[in-house]
């Protein structure tokens, strides 16, 4: 046709960004014609490796599928087994299972926003970058990370792929005065969030919104994290048990990683703006005095300004650590006994980047006959290939390098956890 224009983009390698995939663009008369968000890395069979194992084993090897948010995979898993089992866990070690995972979420969001995130709304290449005109911010960010770590540690038994875990609790458990040691640091990483949170709401946003349906775990006496019901946007409320007979998983074949849809509607969104929409009068009172503070008032529609959002939701993480800190006695035994029954458990906890969902089936033996698991990057690749199809349109007047950087920012504003790629976007422009 005279006068048209196509172009192709093509993203070999995502940077700033746990894990490796690609972005493919085919662009005709301002219209995307073709849009593929790749993931490459190779599949890693964690569902298979669980058949034919002992149920007890489930939380620690699920906590090997991340590095970043092991403790999603182990409370997840642990949801799920205790259900099956008729099992359940409050009271004090409750306490430390919310201690170990707001522990994780202090040190993932922290690593986000202050390395992967930051650097974008600055206009750096990389944290490194970054780092040399604003070393308070990465310094700040990184004893944020600090305190989170330190608490995994203590309660996990290390920061990476804790080992202290178990169906039922846990193995040992922290005395009174070890977690107390913890108190300033969380405080000062609850302050310095509170600074960088005000300084982080002058930069500037782009101007992106729409109309998402967003899926997170409810829980009538908090912000959900640990457990809940599935709460979806469009007023609809569910069992964890009912997950995949609302959410349909489908195989693309340029992807080794699933899309998720919910049946009949299409895309959905999890992670930190879904929970926040969701569940903002749950967050504790200095979270919510913050996000008004800063403008961020429900609806909250832009996923750009996830990176404000995660700000609140450390410092809700960190307030909630305290006040479970003051209250924390150890429990008479450091776990609740079971016995092995057959059947099929479902369970669901809030990781960083939003809902994770286990399945699994077990025989009279306790050993693993089936497993499912869903985890929320998986569940929001079709939403990032959805907010790029609305997005490029918008860029095509940019430049080949600020249209590059802008979709890769618009990528990370949901946290994608496929491990961590170390080089820059490489981009491949082909105008006809």
């Amino acid at each position: 046709m005279p006068g048209s224009r196509k172009l192709t983009v093509r993203v070999e390698a995502l940077a700033r960004v746990e894990g490796e995939g690609a972005l493919h663009l085919r662009v005709h008369n301002g219209q995307v014609r073709e849009l593929r968000l790749e993931i490459y890395e190779p599949p890693r069979f964690f569902e298979a490796f669980l058949r034919g194992r002992r149920l007890e084993e489930a939380p620690d090897i699920t906590a090997r599928i991340c590095g970043i948010c092991p403790v999603a995979y182990q409370m997840s898993a642990c949801n799920a087994l205790e259900s099956l089992l008729g099992l359940s866990v409050g009271g004090p070690l409750r306490d430390l299972r919310l201690l170990l995972y707001y522990g994780e979420w202090i040190e993932s969001h922290a690593l986000h926003m202050f390395l992967l995130h930051l650097p974008d709304f600055l206009g750096y290449e990389s944290a490194l970058h970054m780092a040399r005109d604003h070393p308070d911010w990465v310094q700040k960010g990184l004893q944020i990370k600090k305190a989170g770590n330190a608490l995994m540690a203590r309660i996990g038994g290390r920061e990476v792929h804790p080992i202290n875990v178990r169906v039922g609790g846990f193995y040992s458990v922290p005395s009174r005065r070890a977690l107390l040691e913890h108190k300033e640091e969380l405080a000062r990483a609850r302050d310095f969030m509170i600074e960088a949170l005000r300084w982080m709401a002058s930069l500037e946003f782009p101007e992106f919104e729409e109309d998402y349906e967003f899926v997170a775990l409810y829980h009538p006496e908090e912000y959900a994290i640990l457990e809940g019901q599935v709460r979806f946007s469009h007023g609809l409320l569910a069992p964890v048990s009912a997950f995949e007979e609302i959410i349909e998983e489908i195989h693309v074949p340029y992807s080794n990683a699933l899309h998720a849809v919910i049946r009949g509607r299409g895309s959905y969104m999890v992670g930190p703006l879904a929970r926040f929409n969701l569940n903002f009068s749950q967050l504790s009172p200095l979270a919510r005095e913050m996000a008004v503070s800063v403008g961020l008032t429900p609806p909250v529609r832009n996923p750009f300004r996830s990176l404000l959002v995660r700000g609140i939701e450390v410092i809700h993480a960190c307030e909630e650590a305290l006040r479970l800190i003051d209250r924390y006695e150890p429990p008479d035994r450091p776990f609740e006994p079971f016995e092995v029954r057959a059947g099929t458990g479902f369970g669901a906890s809030e990781a960083p980047r939003g809902l994770l969902y286990h399945r699994y089936r077990v025989n009279a033996e306790g050993l693993i006959e089936e497993a499912r698991i869903i985890p929320p990057t998986s569940q929001n690749q079709r939403r990032i290939e959805d907010d790029l199809r609305k997005l490029v349109p918008q860029l095509l007047s940019l430049p080949r390098d600020a249209l590059t950087w802008r979709c890769e920012q618009a990528i990370r504003n949901y946290d994608p956890c496929i491990s961590c790629a170390t080089h820059f976007l490489r981009l491949e422009l082909v105008e006809e």
